[in-house]
């Protein structure tokens, strides 16, 4: 990604704790927001990066969870999220959702897609955890505050239209 003097200054603003103790609860609602009134064409912030939304199924309820989410795209189709709740120590509820029910849909430039998820683990972790420090170098941030481990999740499309 082409590093723009806006991109540094968003990636410095995002770094902050201010950021991560307001965007939580404005970021997704804008974006499920933007993104129904576009019928899927907008998500505002895949203007920074890339984005989806995703819908699994909520661990608990056993209902559908739509969460705007950002993503790295991988060369073959596949998706790499970071479940860096912004640099809070919880993990975010999306990725027990994963846990629980990997296979899920996201909302990828206005179509659907079908997907199951795995949680990366070991030097498969490792490996994607660079390039994810790479495509967004704020995630160090993120994990340098928690004491978690940030999840990271492989999305690879499902040959199924169901979700």
């Amino acid at each position: 990604m082409p590093l723009t003097v806006g991109t540094r200054v968003v990636q410095k603003v995002s770094s902050t704790r201010a950021f991560a103790k307001i965007a939580p609860h404005v970021i997704p609602a804008v974006d499920r927001a933007v993104h129904r009134l576009t019928r899927g064409r907008v998500l505002l912030s895949a203007q920074l990066l890339p984005g989806v939304i995703l819908t699994a199924t909520g661990a608990k309820s056993g209902r559908p969870r739509r969460t705007p989410l950002a993503c790295m795209p991988e060369e073959g189709g596949t998706f790499v999220l970071v479940g860096s709740n912004f640099g809070r120590p919880g993990h975010p509820a999306w990725t027990a959702n994963l846990l629980a029910h990997p296979d899920a849909v996201i909302s990828w430039k206005g179509r659907d897609v079908p997907v199951r998820a795995r949680l990366l683990e070991d030097e498969e972790r490792a490996a994607a955890w660079n390039e994810v420090l790479r495509f967004w170098p704020p995630y160090a941030t993120y994990q340098g505050r928690v004491e978690r481990e940030i999840r990271l999740f492989r999305l690879e499309t499902r040959a199924d239209s169901a979700g």
